[in-house]
């Protein structure tokens, strides 16, 4: 698929002009494109009108943070994305509207604020989408990076931020029903144990006598 080659280019690209930290680069971006993809392999035999939206959901997920308001403005981010979408690419212009308004309404925010924005035949799009984002959230280390590049360099402050995400939010995910594919569930209830798991081996670590 030629979009796809494009598409992480620009990515690699914007993060780097942008001075996107790792949290949020093209290792995100990748995790959740796959994400993204393995969802929609699970949904397309009972909505096979899917595969006719592969290329929103493919772009949708590796641009996704291209426009977010952590790194930028969230208008100008936009802007950018129209136009290499309009001048890079052989995306219709139906679907790059599709594209801009799932990436500017699928973050947990905007959600837990707004709730989920009406978008007929595009909705699960969005879902897969929105639902490849948040399985991503489950790496507490990525948690760590952002807030030691974002919010404090200290270590111990960051990892602390860290925990209270995990316990405020990210293990509350289920419990706050974010997710409505089968797979999603089946997916993130394997990942919060992982992430509880890892939660309990980050303070082994930090809790280890000095030598």
């Amino acid at each position: 698929m030629i979009l796809i080659p494009k598409l992480i280019n620009f990515a690699v690209l914007t993060v780097k002009q942008l001075h996107i930290d790792e949290s949020h680069g093209l290792s995100h971006a990748l995790n959740v494109l796959h994400h993204s993809h393995n969802i929609l392999e699970s949904e397309i035999t009972s909505r096979p009108y899917l595969n006719r939206q592969r290329d929103i959901i493919y772009t949708s997920a590796l641009i996704h943070d291209l426009c977010d308001k952590k790194y930028m403005d969230e208008y100008q981010g936009i802007q950018n994305i129209h136009k290499y979408l309009t001048t890079k690419t052989s995306l219709i212009s139906e679907d790059i509207a599709i594209v801009e308004k799932i990436i500017s309404t699928m973050s947990y925010s905007k959600v837990r604020t707004n709730g989920y924005p009406y978008l007929g035949k595009y909705e699960m799009a969005y879902h897969i989408v929105r639902e490849a984002d948040l399985l991503s959230a489950y790496d507490i280390d990525r948690s760590i990076i952002y807030n030691m590049n974002n919010i404090n360099e200290d270590f111990n402050v960051s990892l602390g931020n860290a925990f209270d995400l995990f316990e405020t939010r990210v293990l509350r995910h289920n419990d706050d029903d974010l997710f409505i594919t089968p797979y999603s569930k089946l997916l993130s209830k394997k990942l919060e144990k992982e992430a509880i798991e890892k939660i309990s081996y980050w303070k082994t670590i930090i809790n280890q006598p000095a030598p």
